[in-house]
């Protein structure tokens, strides 16, 4: 799916089956940007989560075009949603270019909506340079799994391309991010880490002046 909605259970649904199963009230829209992946996290959903053919976020035969991604959200019913989410069954950095074209293009569609990026915040490590002015005027919220308290504990979780120091560029990541987007969120997983390091890692965003917020994990 390029665009789907959740909905209780960790369950993604194609818009349409959305509205179907609840026809008031508002929700998210997600855009899958991408299945690539410069992480292979040992607690990630690709290789856990089973979906039904009808609503995978699998891409099975290549990844869609920006075309086929502007022509998905043309048929949206923007009526029924209250953010748009760029994420994906991958790292939609990934796909930097095509990210920052739809985020432009939501932007012209919807003003009024605000966009949050899900990321890793390794996207500087990936491309070699500073890519955070890029999501001026366009990104309102920008969530980046933080994951642990250190480099070691990180690397071990995320089994990161770029090695421990990964850890250290997506703090850095953070930091520049602040000023461009907003609303600058750094995610750990519960049932992942204990209480003790969810402290730990509050105590990082605190002295970052950065916001922590614990994401419930999916097991389905």
């Amino acid at each position: 799916m390029l665009v789907y909605a959740t909905h209780s259970g960790g369950r993604y649904l194609p818009i349409a089956d959305s509205l179907k199963e609840q026809p008031d009230g508002l929700r998210n829209l997600y855009i899958n940007v991408t299945n690539h992946c410069n992480c292979s996290c040992t607690f990630c959903l690709r290789q856990k989560k089973h979906m039904a053919e009808q609503s995978t976020l699998w891409y099975k035969d290549g990844e869609p075009s920006l075309e086929e991604f502007k022509a998905a959200l043309d048929a949206v019913p923007w009526q029924y949603f209250k953010e748009i989410v760029f994420c994906g069954f991958g790292e939609p950095t990934m796909r930097l270019d095509v990210l920052v074209e739809l985020l432009h293009y939501v932007k012209k569609l919807q003003p009024q909506l605000p966009t949050r990026l899900n990321t890793n915040g390794l996207a500087n490590l990936e491309y070699g340079e500073d890519i955070t002015p890029r999501f001026a005027n366009v990104l309102d919220t920008i969530s980046i799994s933080l994951n642990a308290s250190n480099a070691e504990r990180y690397y071990e979780l995320t089994r990161a391309k770029y090695g421990v120091q990964s850890y250290e560029a997506m703090l850095d990541f953070a930091q520049k991010a602040k000023a461009y987007v907003p609303n600058v969120v750094l995610t750990i997983v519960d049932h992942v880490e204990g209480p003790d390091e969810i402290a730990k890692c509050q105590a990082i965003c605190d002295d970052r002046g950065l916001t922590l917020r614990v994401r419930p994990y999916e097991d389905h």
